[in-house]
Order: C-alpha cells, then structure tokens, then sequence
C-alpha cells in the first residue's frame, strides 16, 4: 500500500453524469458570487463606492441618502427638533427612539479646539434621533441642529446609505430636493 498516491476511481459516463446533477445545486451560489467578484474587486481598487447595477433599475445613487443620528436630552426638546427639520424640508422622516444610555467620558469644553478631561464617566439616559436626509444637506442639517440643541456640543453624526429600498430612497430624495436645489441653507427658528 502507497501512502503517496491517492486512489483513483473511475466512473462510467452514467454515473459521472447523475454525480454532476447532484453537485451543481451546491456550487451554484459559489459561482453567482465568482461572477460579482470582479465589480467588486474593481470598486476596492479605485477606492469610489461601486456603481448602481443597470439591471436594478431603481436609479439610485449610493451615499446620496444620508441617516443621520442626534441626541437629546429628553422626548420634548427631540420632538421640538424634529418637528423643526421636517418642516424646513431638512429631512424626510426623523424617528425617535426613547430610553437609550449613553456612556461617555465627560469633557469640559472651555475652548471648542481643546478638551480638558475631568476624568469620570458619566452615564445618561438620552433620546435618539435617526434623521433621513440627502446626503447634500447634512451641513445645512448639521448647522441647524447645532443652533437649537441645549447641548453646548451637540452629537450629529451622519452615515450615508448605500443601499435600501428605492422608492423610500426616492421618496427621501424628492421630499428634500427644494432644500437641496436652493442651494441656501434654511434660517434657524
């Protein structure tokens, strides 16, 4: 017996068939995803996000609709401020979400370019904010949030979508697009 070699076995044309049948349902996924594997790979190579797919149809951009996250002391001062945005169109849709914790370093902010540390952790229960927008509004929306909010440093973060469902993504886009076309950033209440 050799240990080198492994054995080989042959199978007739009948057999070699039905094997095929059976191990292509299994391989199938495998090459759906060798197919996307160049796009993918191209994409990371040029360092700009990839291109909507032609066959989706759907249109949109991504990164051209941004979620944005803020938050807040409490129910009443986030529903005042998102109340605020949808009106002046800086945003479709803002969704609260109650009862978070938030654990953070405390800073003393006596010069907004440095932080002196008091060294302790504070932990609060603050309101959530997930605000959609287009992603070209977001230093308008930023701007605004930060003449408004109590906090002498106000938490704006904002993430683009790369994907989702595109008539809502549409629907984002459309409800914002007057604010996006004048090109001016609307006045603080």
């Amino acid at each position: 017996m050799s240990w080198g070699r492994a054995p080989v076995v042959l199978l007739g044309g009948g057999a070699t068939l039905l094997l095929s049948f059976l191990w292509m349902p299994a391989l199938l996924p495998v090459a759906s995803r060798l197919l996307l594997l160049p796009r993918a790979l191209l994409s990371m190579a040029s360092g700009s996000p990839p291109l909507p797919s032609p066959a989706s149809g759907s249109g949109y951009v991504p990164g051209s609709v941004s979620a944005a996250f803020v938050t807040c002391p409490n129910e009443k001062v986030a529903k005042e401020i998102a109340r605020a945005v949808v009106e002046k169109r800086l945003a479709a849709c803002v969704n609260l979400i109650p009862q978070i914790t938030s654990i953070l370093c405390s800073p003393s902010f006596s010069d907004l370019f440095s932080y002196e540390w008091k060294g302790k952790i504070e932990e609060d229960s603050e309101v959530l904010m997930m605000i959609k927008t287009q992603s070209s509004l977001v230093p308008a929306l930023t701007e605004f949030v930060r003449s408004v909010h109590p906090y002498e440093v106000a938490e704006v973060i904002a993430l683009p979508v790369e994907q989702g469902n595109p008539p809502y993504l549409h629907w984002v886009r459309q409800v914002t697009e007057s604010v996006s076309d004048s090109g001016t950033a609307p006045s603080s209440a």
